[in-house]
Parts: C-alpha cells; structure tokens; sequence
C-alpha cells in the first residue's frame, strides 16, 4: 500500500506547528454581540422573581432574556442519532435550577466589560429546595429532582422520574446461581470512579448569524454538526431547514463537545436582535457548567475454579447522571458489554441504575462508560489471580475469546478480528513481566510492583450509526473530499485522506479535504463512539471504489475502446490492449465539465450491523513512596489491536494521549463537590491533571489483525486506549504495598492509611 499503513504527517500540521489554526472565535466579527450567562449559586432552587430592569439600563446592554422569553420546549443536549434514548428533560431556561451553574438569565451586549457589569445588577430571588448531592442517596430521596409535567423519552429506557430513576435495564445469559454454585471460589468487591473532566485545551464557544435569508448559521467548536442543527432547531421551535451549523478546526473535546453547552445561548440572542452573536465559556464556567465523565459505582462479582477458569461474571453499576440526563442512558450500557465481553464465562449478568442528582450533569467521555467497567472488572480479576495465587496475564490467557467466537455478552457481533492474545504476550516481554511480577522490590524508602489489564471498545454503534463521504474529481484533474466527520485534532482528515489516495491510485497531494457545513457535507453522525476510520472510512473507500469505475468508464468513451479494455491506474486510463492508447486524469477532467461532459461526484453512505472490537493489553510498572504514598508510574508499555494500522505515527499519538489520559484518571483526577453541590475544583489550580514530567515513557506498539468488515481491515482506536490505566496502576500499587485501591484516584493519602491498616493488623 502506499498510503494507508504510512506514517504520512496530518495534513494540517504546518498551520498547527506555525499558529496558523483557525478556530471558532477566530471566525467571529468584531461587532459580535457578547454573551454571558448569570448561574445558579444553589442547587436546587425553584426562581420566585427576577428583576432585569437596572441591568437593561446600562449603556450598551442589547437583551437580557429570562426563562420567561423562552420557548417551552423539551430537549436533549445529547449528541446521539435520533431517536435519542436521552430524556428530554431541558428547557433553554426555567424557572427550576438543578445544579450550581445552571443557567438563570442570558445577557448580550457590546462588550465584555458592559456584560459583566450588567450581570451583577439582575437580582434573583429563590426558593431554595433539598439538594441530592450523593448519588448512593438519591434513588426514592424525598427531593425529586425533575417534577415537570412534559418530562418525556422517545422509548422507554427504564425511567421512573418520581424516585430520581433515569433508567435502568440489563442483559444476561446462562443460569448465573448454578454456575455460582459449582464454583471453586466466588468473590464479589465494589468500585468507585469519580467525575472527572474532559479538560480540553480549547473551552466551548460559538458564534451565530443571520445570513442573507434570516437564516440561523451557528459556527461552533462542536463534535457533532449535524445532531447539533437537530437539537437548536428544537429547543428554538424552528425548521431544521431554518439552521446551518458550521464547524472550524476544533482545540480538543474528548467527547465533551458531543454534548451542545454553548450553542443555545448566542443562538438565542441573534434570533432575537438579528445581530451576531458570540460567547466564550471562561475555565471555570468548562469546569463546572458542561459535563463530565459519569460518577459510577460498580459491584463486580466472580465464580472461578481453582485453575483460574472463570465460569461466571455478575456486574452491577449505578451511575449518577448529574442534574440532566444526556448520554447517562447509553453511556451505563458499555460498563458491562465492553468488560464482561473480554472472557468467555458459562453464565453472565449485567444491570445497572442511572439517577438524577444536583450536581452537573455527566456527558461523554473518551471510553464511554466502557472506562469505569473496565477498571471494576480487571481489577475483580487481578483481585481474583492473587487469591488463587496465579498470574494473571495467564488467568487473561486462559480465558479471553478466540477469533471468531460469539461473545454473547457483546451485542453487536462476533469476535471477527482478534490478537488479543499476542498483546498480552508481547506487553509481558515490554514490561519484564516474567522478571518483575510478584517479586518485592523495595529499598526501604520505596517499593515497585508491576500490573495489567485487557480492554476493548467498539467500532461505531451497530444499526445506528450512519456515515457518507462525497469525493469530487475537479477540472484540473485534483479530488476535493466532503465529509461530515469532525477532526478534533485526532487527524481523521488526514487518515480519510490517506484511505481516499490508496483507492484512486493517487499522492495525498491530489486530495483536499473539506471542512465540515451542515449545508453541503455529506452527513455524518460525528466523531463518538470510536466510529470515524471505520464507518467513515468505509464510505470514503466506497465512494472512491465508484469514482474509480466512473473515471474509467468517462476515458473509455473519450479513447473509443470499451469499458472492458479501460484501466484506470491513478494517473491515466489506458487501453489495456493498446498502452499507447491513453488519456491523461488532467486533460480528461478538463473535458469531462465541457461541452456534453459529465462533471463527476460520488456520494457513498455506510453503516454496519456490527461493531468489531479493538482490543488492547497494558503493563504498567508503578514506583511507591513509602514515606508519603506517592505513586510514580516508572513505565507504561501497551500493545494494540486496532487491526489495520492507516496511519502509525497518529495510531501512536492517540494511544498515548490516551493512556496519560487514563493515568490521570488513576492518580490525580477527582471533581469534587461540598454538601451545598459547589464544585471545589473548577480550575487546573485545583483539578489536577498529569503534565509530561508526571508521565512515564509510554511504549506503544500494535498487533495488527484484518478485521474483514473495515476499509482496509481496519477498526477503532480513539478510545479503546484510556481504559487499562486504571485497574494495571491499581494492581501494580498492590504488588507493591499490599494496598487494593478499589476507588479512584488512587491519592498518597488513600495508600498510606492503607499501608498503616495493614502494619496494625486490619488489612486495606
């Protein structure tokens, strides 16, 4: 191949390194209105009265809108295909607040200084109300945090508003008691994960216009356009056809721009002045008014013989969807189906219980609920290795499904493409497993000990997603390719590029990539659940795979030979009986859009009835102060199964990122909030997250597969990376402390009060 597979620069990357990048507020006019939002101080309070007046005084003031001025219209913030299975549980603005930092009053004016000024003048008064601040308390609370009327879901998810249940549900199969029963040794341990935060570099903002036809153009750092344009028109009650959503080069979302934060509330001004409009979310306001990953507790219990067959899995999660439940319902599924899935017990079971409470609300984050499962059940099953006393890269060995194996924990496919296998023995011979595991390593003032885990994500969302690519044969013979796929830094132009240069035969620098228009990209359901290389992927390839043929068939006629006789190979079509018959890609394109010409253009659309699973192993070997309970992670090594790697120097990158983004979630990460729901750590003075000096040389490398159903034979990677962290950081911490971190993250203080339980004699 002479693209794919190649470790091509990102086609953006001189712009990127020169400061050339163009984001959202680069786009915006100088004589946009500003906008600024006044939030909660409670929450949970119900509005009594809001005085506006003194406010609309100030000189330079354009509006101040209230709930009053706004439609009474339910939706979603959630990012998802319609029909969502979020609730629509939103108004733009109500008289109800649910969390510190919901939204109370939108005021727009000429300048910052001015905004500022007049929201200090609105004065609020509340009814204040119980808050639901714990999530383990909110199920049946006498405080019931969504009492509306017009409360809905498009399908039923489970839900029971009136005791704080969002949803709830499960899948099982086997008879789980008899297995239980005929076990060797049954073990059942509870996790806790915290909230943590995206912390993208670029905060959420977008700027809106009314174009020539009063049209609403929404220009906005988002991850999704399309469901974008489907849920302003909603809350807004206007015709789809009335909203354009234009999306520039975006700093960052890890799956916190798959929600809508920002886009409601310009939106609403312009339709309101007709002026631009823009607004800019400060730090503090991406910390403690978007979303987050969801609040879990995992309850995960195992049957296993005394050989380390494991014979039965039972998982059960609750999860705290926050005040608002956009994701919550969908984002639960993947604790179990992406963890159970991972061995081949005889009996399994998964359920779980999303609840409101009123703290902010959870959203996506880069593994998806499949994070949380995996750090509950991996570490359930190095829990379990310990206790028969068994390594447990062998016990993974033993256990992890074959190629091809049904996996019916896993509800969208077989295991069609898998080394799963070659990488937990290759990640043993990276980190020196066979050297270093269960052997103590202290000098007295430290100690190391070395840990794994195995994960897997999914490739898109089966039956569901959908993506088309357009690919244009211009007049000077160069390709321009249309997607409504979202590079948010992840190089997916770059890569589609690369997928679209192998099938038409061509050098990179013959396709241009298109940013993204609601208006004439080809859809696409957006970059989430790891779907862009290979659902997107797909339709580039079929799209080019038909341009091809048509390439061909144009240069036969213009040859005079038949279509049989016509081959195309990237540059020209040649007879193949004749080589001196030929015309040339330029000149035929300057023919094809003269005359009786036919102009070329391809649009291709695809989607999959399975979602093949990457997979992946990491090793980590930890360092622990046993004066402070410091943990230093000294190395990380990874292996991955993405199947066909397209582009390995961005593979590299992702699982990188990634990883330091999953040794942040085990060490460092915590959102926490005080009894009154204020979040204590809305700023990177207090949330914590690594720097490159905390971060270990991660050693990356793959076990490529052919995954039969993907362009080239390629699935996911974007973020099966994030989720072995966690439980191989909490496993190493215990071989060398004897401490088990069963609650993230696994702080100095957590490990020390461990390690001083078990010098008295009550164990961790």
């Amino acid at each position: 191949m002479n693209t794919v597979n190649q470790p091509i620069p990102k086609i953006d990357a001189q712009a990127l390194t020169t400061g050339k990048g163009v984001y959202t507020d680069d786009l915006a006019p100088a004589n946009c209105l500003i906008v600024k939002v006044l939030r909660s101080p409670h929450a949970f309070a119900k509005i009594k009265s809001i005085k506006t007046d003194a406010a609309l005084k100030v000189n330079g003031i354009e509006c101040v809108l209230t709930y009053a001025d706004m439609p009474k219209i339910r939706y979603t913030l959630a990012g998802q295909s319609y029909p969502e299975p979020s609730p629509y549980d939103r108004y733009i603005l109500e008289d109800i607040v649910r969390y510190v930092g919901d939204p109370v009053a939108i005021v727009a004016g000429r300048d910052e200084r001015t905004v500022d000024k007049a929201l200090k003048m609105i004065r609020v008064k509340y009814e204040l109300l119980p808050p639901v601040i714990d999530f383990e308390q909110a199920l049946d609370n006498p405080s019931v945090i969504h009492p509306e009327a017009d409360y809905f879901n498009n399908f039923p998810i489970g839900g029971d508003v009136k005791r704080n249940l969002l949803a709830s549900g499960g899948h099982s199969g086997g008879d789980l008691d008899a297995v239980f029963s005929s076990c060797d040794i049954v073990q059942e341990e509870t996790y806790y994960t915290k909230a943590n935060a995206q912390a993208m570099m670029e905060t959420f903002r977008t700027y809106t216009y009314l174009d020539h036809n009063s049209r609403l153009t929404v220009v906005t750092s988002t991850q999704v356009p399309f469901h974008c344009r489907r849920q302003i028109a909603r809350a807004l009650g206007l015709p789809k056809s009335a909203v354009r959503v234009i999306k520039p080069r975006i700093g960052g979302g890890f799956g916190a721009k798959q929600t809508l934060v920002s886009e409601m509330f310009p939106a609403v001004v312009t339709m309101r002045t007709g002026r631009p409009a823009k607004i800019v979310y400060t730090r503090q306001e991406t910390f403690a008014a978007s979303n987050s990953r969801h609040q879990m507790r995992v309850t995960v219990k195992v049957g296993a013989m005394k050989d380390g067959t494991i014979r039965a899995l039972d998982v059960y999660a609750l999860s705290n969807a926050g005040a608002y439940g956009e994701h919550a319902s969908t984002t639960v599924g993947l604790v179990g189906s992406k963890s159970i899935a991972l061995y081949t017990p005889e009996a399994y079971r998964f359920h779980y219980d999303v609840v409101y409470t009123n703290t902010m609300a959870g959203g996506a984050f880069r593994g998806y609920g499949a994070t949380q499962g995996c750090f509950a059940v991996e570490s359930a099953i190095n829990q379990l290795a310990d206790r028969l006393g068994l390594d447990p890269a062998e016990i993974r060995l033993k256990n992890i499904p074959k190629q091809g194996a049904a996996m019916p924990a896993y509800l969208d496919g077989p295991l069609s493409s898998s080394r799963l296998d070659e990488c937990i023995r290759r990640g043993m011979e990276m980190i020196g497993w066979k050297e270093k595991f269960g052997i103590c390593r202290s000098d007295g003032k430290t100690a190391r000990g070395v840990g794994m885990a195995i994960t897997m994500q999914g490739s898109g969302i089966a039956n569901i997603d959908t993506c088309a690519a357009t690919i244009r044969l211009n007049d000077n013979g160069f390709y321009t390719l249309f997607i409504g796929a979202t590079d948010m830094g992840t190089g997916c132009d770059t890569i589609l590029a690369q997928m679209a240069a192998e099938t038409l035969h061509c050098p990179m620098e013959r396709i241009t990539v298109d940013g993204v228009d609601t208006d004439h990209s080809p859809f696409d359901k957006g970059s989430y659940a790891s779907g862009t290389t290979y659902l997107t992927g797909m339709a580039v390839v079929k799209a080019c795979t038909e341009l091809c043929e048509k390439i061909r068939r144009q240069g036969a006629l213009k040859l005079g030979i038949s279509l049989s006789q016509a081959a195309f190979d990237g540059d020209q079509v040649v007879s193949t009986l004749d080589p001196a018959q030929a015309i040339g890609l330029e000149p035929l394109a300057q023919q094809l859009v003269v005359g009786d010409g036919e102009w070329l253009q391809v649009t291709a659309t695809h989607s999959s009835p399975v979602s093949p699973p990457p997979l992946m192993a990491g090793f980590a070997d930890v360092e622990v102060d046993l004066g402070t309970g410091k943990v230093r992670v000294l190395d990380y090594a990874a292996v991955v199964d993405c199947g066909t790697v397209i582009n390995p120097n961005l593979a590299t990158v992702q699982a990188q990122g990634g990883i330091a983004q999953g040794i942040g979630m085990a060490l460092y990460e915590d959102i926490q909030y005080n009894p009154q729901g204020k979040m204590l750590n809305d700023s990177f003075m207090q949330y914590k997250i690594p720097s490159r000096l905390d971060l270990p040389d991660i050693r990356v490398e793959f076990a490529p597969s052919y995954e039969p159903s993907g362009p080239f034979g390629a699935k996911s990677i974007g973020e099966v990376v994030i989720n072995t962290p966690s439980p191989a950081i909490a496993s190493a911490i215990f071989q060398a402390t004897g401490v088990i971190c069963r609650s993230l993250p696994a702080t100095p203080e957590h490990i020390l009060l461990g390690m001083a339980k078990k010098q008295g004699g009550a164990g961790a």
